[in-house]
């Protein structure tokens, strides 16, 4: 077809090969149009998103508007955490759905009557708040009376049972006998993380260490010391008894474990151990060595 061309008269293959080259410029024009129109739209988008963070807030009359976002090395300097305005609590280092969170807290008339109070801002980690706590000013205004603490109480225990109070260090939570209230009284651990906490704990048959903490997804490091294993009791599962999706159930049986478990089974009997699996490719020692407190024969 190449050398057909060559045959084709002068003055058509001049055509042909103008039509091409128009249709090969016409093709650049479009993708260099598409590609600019997309670079602007991105930038349109990131520009309008960081001039107003949680603009749901713009028409509240007990809030501002929130400050321009930016990325900077957190500030320090006294604030009241009643009275401070976006800006100055996004220059603390507070992230902006924190900050969504205090001004939802004091519309709601919450009030932080002691530095403590603060401690209770979900997802303020101890380290953070050890950093903020200095310059943290209470002003009167917001201070209980002495003469009222006694009408207080029962409303301060209705408040406490919705932002527990943080837990003080050495203190240590077993994690096997807790429960969702306690868990969320250690600083960074909120509601959606404790219920966490007690879900992998059932999966896994109970705690050994709370190094397993780390297993869970974007658990808070700053977290674990406030957590203890006593006497662990797991419940075991019989590796000669269970099917495979039974088996690939557990968090430390993967796919391929279980069929290596099932396999076994076939072709040579009863496992003893788990030392009967160490030769395969799917059972380093790490892995057995997780997996023994919670399996039996």
């Amino acid at each position: 077809m190449f050398k057909d061309f060559f045959y084709i008269r002068k003055s058509d293959r001049r055509a042909i090969l103008f039509v091409l080259c128009i249709m090969a410029l016409a093709l650049g024009v479009i993708l260099f149009t598409e590609r600019r129109m997309e670079s602007t739209t991105l930038y349109a988008d990131s520009t309008h998103h960081a001039q107003y963070i949680m603009h749901d807030y713009q028409h509240s009359p007990h809030t501002t508007y929130f400050a321009q976002s930016s990325t900077h090395t957190p500030q320090r300097f006294p604030f009241d955490p009643n009275t401070a305005d976006s800006t100055q609590l996004l220059r603390l280092g507070l992230r902006p759905w924190q900050v969504k969170n205090i001004y939802k807290y004091r519309a709601r008339g919450g009030v932080y009557r002691k530095k403590e109070d603060f401690a209770r801002l979900y997802g303020l980690t101890v380290k953070e708040y050890r950093e903020l706590e200095p310059y943290i000013r209470i002003s009167s205004d917001y201070t209980t009376p002495a003469s009222a603490l006694v009408g207080e109480e029962e409303h301060h225990e209705r408040d406490t049972m919705k932002y527990p109070i943080k837990v003080e260090v050495p203190s240590s939570i077993n994690l096997n006998t807790t429960d969702t209230m306690l868990l969320r009284k250690v600083p960074g651990v909120g509601e959606a993380f404790a219920r966490r906490i007690i879900r992998y704990g059932q999966r896994l048959g109970g705690y050994v260490s709370p190094e397993q903490l780390r297993e869970i997804e974007d658990f808070p490091e700053s977290a674990i010391p406030y957590f203890v294993v006593r006497q662990p009791q797991t419940q075991k599962i019989n590796l000669n008894k269970l099917t495979l999706n039974q088996l690939q159930r557990h968090p430390y049986i993967s796919f391929y474990q279980a069929k290596a478990i099932t396999e076994y089974r076939r072709l040579r009997g009863p496992l003893q151990s788990l030392q009967d699996l160490k030769l395969h490719k799917d059972f380093p020692p790490e892995a057995i060595q997780r997996l023994e407190p919670y399996v039996e024969f």
